[in-house]
């Protein structure tokens, strides 16, 4: 990598700590065992919580996307977006563990993955400005493993460094909940502290810059030009309705993976955080692996081998009744898991045009969220219908192989050898 792709790559290093720590394993869990009144209680206010953000992250993301293409805004946007990632985040050392703070609690992690998400749409706009054509699928593979990389790092430190030692190494008060309040400021400061130099390496493409009223005027007729132009573009619609559906089937799985681990194979509150390191592991591995040969394989056929490999090993998972045949394919699954994301981006980046780069990007972000609710509704009615966790978390390898089918009929471009 030179100089510019690493900087770029290291944003992927900077906020996957944000995910991984916030909104999966350390302050998910901490609201819903020590803010809200019970567990269930805080699983709905959670869930509830995500589903307003996932509603403006929907929302947000296209416009923003092509206010940013017009106003040549991309890298003072994502600056914002990330220095409000990160003070939300911090925020959250002020939460107490009552349910009065639950509110507060909610609006700082809602906010902030708004922030966190919205960003990803000027981020992941810099990849056709950051590496040649023939470089973009090693680019951002490779950036999506340094991700699963800096996200497990980070969960590693607090783990390690905040929650376990007892005496704590800052002396913090266990009662108030501190030393898992304190993740939330390590989370903010390994955001700034990483995320900068893509802000200092890269600048906007060169042209006119507009005012922020005639942007947003600007960006609107464009998103709506985008929208209306999609039809004539088979190759970009058919794209977007397949990551509908084997985004779905993705993000599903990755939700529900450690409570089918505990529920169905025992695995121990301590073995389940194990288990979300090996996998991360596997899906940083198997994305920086990926990134190498996508280039000369494609982005599409690399999307379509990983969706595949993830249906038929996700239904082997359900039938096995081995836990150690269950953790050797999880961890085989988790290979293909980050090269599935890393090359939709990529293959996101070389379907998009030049110029509009940005507000496609949004749509992308708003093909992975406006059925977000799907996944897990399928997954909760079968289960509830079968009484079996083996059924529902089956309906996953379904919505992932219905997007494979449905990309099956997209053409890609091959750069230039």
């Amino acid at each position: 990598m030179n100089r510019r792709e690493f900087a770029w790559a290291l944003y992927d290093w900077a906020n996957s700590a944000f995910p991984t720590v916030v909104t999966t394993f350390v302050i998910a869990t901490w609201f819903a065992q020590g803010i809200a009144p019970d567990p269930v209680t805080g699983q709905a206010q959670w869930g509830w919580m995500q589903t307003l953000a996932g509603i403006a992250i929907a929302l947000l993301s296209p416009v923003l996307g092509a206010v940013a293409d017009a106003g040549g805004r991309r890298r003072l946007m994502l600056a914002l977006c990330t220095l409000a990632t990160a003070g939300f985040t911090a925020a959250l050392w002020f939460a107490r563990p009552s349910p009065d703070w639950a509110l507060y609690a909610l609006a700082c992690v809602g906010l902030a993955t708004v922030a966190f998400e919205v960003g990803t749409v000027f981020y992941n706009a810099m990849l056709p400005d950051v590496a040649r054509p023939e470089r973009m699928g090693r680019v951002s593979g490779l950036a999506w493993g340094l991700g699963y990389a800096g996200g497990l790092t980070c969960l590693v430190a607090c783990l390690f460094g905040l929650i376990q030692p007892d005496p704590g190494f800052f002396g913090f008060d266990r009662a108030s909940g501190e030393p898992i309040r304190a993740t939330a400021l390590l989370v903010a400061a390994w955001v700034l502290v990483f995320g900068w130099p893509v802000l200092m390496a890269l600048r906007d493409p060169p042209g006119a810059r507009l005012g922020w009223g005639a942007a947003a005027r600007a960006g609107l007729q464009e998103i709506g030009e985008v929208l209306r132009g999609l039809p004539a573009r088979p190759a970009m619609l058919r794209f977007l309705v397949a990551r509908l559906f084997y985004t779905d089937g993705l993000n599903t799985l990755f939700a529900f993976g450690a409570i089918f681990a505990a529920g169905v194979h025992g695995l121990s509150f301590q073995q389940v955080l194990l288990f979300g390191i090996a996998m991360n592991v596997s899906a940083g591995l198997g994305a920086a692996l990926a990134g190498l040969v996508e280039d000369r394989v494609g982005s599409r056929r690399m999307v379509l081998v990983s969706l595949w490999c993830l249906s038929a090993i996700g239904v082997a998972i359900v039938l096995v009744e081995s836990t150690a045949l269950f953790w050797g394919l999880s961890l085989v699954l988790g290979l293909f898991f980050g090269p599935a994301q890393a090359a939709s981006r990529t293959l996101m980046a070389r379907l998009a045009p030049p110029g509009e780069v940005a507000a496609h990007f949004g749509l992308f972000a708003l093909s992975g969220r406006i059925t977000g609710f799907l996944g897990p509704a399928v997954l909760a009615a079968v289960t509830q219908a079968s009484g079996s966790q083996r059924a529902g978390i089956a309906t996953t390898a379904f919505f992932m192989a219905l997007g494979a089918v449905l990309l099956m009929g997209v053409r890609e471009e091959r750069p230039a050898q």
